[in-house]
């Protein structure tokens, strides 16, 4: 008798306790396409290395294929990993309406690559191409990516590299712009003009309404940049996404032959095996993913910094958003976005320093919550009133 009493005293409590309110989430109507530059070579074109790739997070494979037999081979692979291919080949240029309809209802395909980094020059001859093949499919898209703005005069055939940009879109009709930046160099840290590079690009994006992908840095090259690690990569990452990126691009994903660049070190190694880029990459495209709610079709409202030193082009955060009552980061620089979607406003904060952990205070009235990497959303004072941000890291808080 006295058991039976025992027992009913622990599991009544757990009977009469009110089922947990169901775990507020992000909600997304889909992701930022994720980009794998110089990704796996025609000789390696099997379902295996696709499905390989597709489990390190990434939707799109982009390579330079010989002929277009590898084309076919490639995109059959991708196709039964589930994966999306940008093709080309030299055909998609000397003979485009054939290559086109040959591969334009192939479901593997995600578009045609055009042309890397071109001068200013090239602009009429790629915007006559991209008609050409937009003629026979309009349904998939042409790709061109253009220079950083630390590209020279010579390099983009014009002095101003917001003309460089402006002319562009305006000669040659893309569905979205592109450039690569890799701003971060073992000997100085950030490029100093990387963000205005941002601010630039992502406003001649606007003028056009047209959405923009921007790059991070995965392979080792020339000895100047910084090793990948998943501080380099996500402080690149984040930063592309809170200036309003809705692409996202690795440069690279398989090691390229060494040249004068001296690539190494890559998600891929020259002999096909993973290296510890590829799971940091794996780890940070889950991140991307699980914050699509915040990302994915947002429109940035206002873009800031906060500190000592704000980047050179940027503006400086001068009034804080009214859910916010404290804001503080011992001096150190923060990108603070402030972001709209789906309804929601989103203040997103980038710790700018990809070497260093940081210190942040932040508090607000009760309408602030705080998103979580997972994309589960808290009231911001489940935390501490001062939380670490890690290197390169971001947090997000919404209202």
């Amino acid at each position: 008798m006295s058991f039976r009493l025992i027992f009913l005293a622990f599991i009544l409590p757990g009977l009469l306790t009110k089922p947990a309110s169901a775990q507020e989430k992000l909600e997304s109507k889909g992701h930022i396409p994720i980009l794998g530059w110089y990704s796996i070579p025609p000789e390696e074109a099997t379902t295996a290395r696709y499905l390989e790739m597709k489990e390190a997070g990434f939707d799109i494979s982009f390579s330079f294929l010989r002929s277009p037999q590898d084309v076919q081979k490639s995109l059959d692979a991708a196709h039964q990993a589930g994966m999306k291919i940008v093709i080309s080949c030299p055909e998609l240029k000397t003979e485009t309406e054939k290559i086109v309809k040959q591969f334009m209802s192939h479901p593997a395909l995600a578009g045609y690559f055009l042309r890397d980094e071109p001068a200013v020059d090239a602009f009429a001859d790629l915007g006559n191409w991209a008609k050409k093949v937009n003629a026979v499919d309009p349904k998939h898209f042409c790709y061109v990516n253009l220079f950083p703005n630390y590209a020279t005069p010579l390099q983009l055939g014009t002095a101003d590299y917001r003309e460089y940009v402006n002319k562009f879109a305006k000669e040659v009709p893309l569905n979205f712009l592109s450039f690569d930046s890799y701003p971060l160099t073992s000997a100085e840290g950030v490029y100093e003009k990387w963000h205005q590079n941002l601010e630039i690009f992502s406003d001649e994006a606007k003028k056009v309404d047209k959405p923009f992908w921007g790059f991070a840095q995965s392979v080792l090259f020339d000895n100047k940049h910084e090793d990948p690690t998943l501080a380099t990569m996500r402080v690149q990452m984040f930063t592309n996404l809170a200036y309003g990126a809705q692409g996202l691009q690795y440069f690279t994903y398989w090691t390229p032959v060494s040249s004068a660049e001296d690539f190494r070190g890559g998600p891929i190694t020259l002999e096909g095996k993973r290296s510890t880029v590829y799971d940091n990459i794996k780890t940070l495209n889950q991140e991307i993913k699980s914050l699509a709610g915040v990302f994915y079709g947002a429109k940035v409202k206002s873009l800031q910094f906060f500190g000592n030193v704000i980047p050179a082009g940027t503006k400086r955060m001068s009034v804080l958003p009214a859910p916010i009552r404290v804001f503080a980061t011992e001096g150190k620089t923060v990108l603070v976005s402030f972001m709209e979607n789906g309804g929601k406003q989103f203040i997103v904060i980038v710790n700018t320093d990809y070497r260093k952990k940081m210190s942040l205070t932040l508090t607000g009235d009760s309408s602030l919550k705080r998103v979580l990497k997972d994309g589960s959303i808290v009231p911001a004072s489940a935390y501490a009133n001062t939380i670490d941000v890690e290197a390169g890291d971001l947090v997000i808080y919404t209202y």
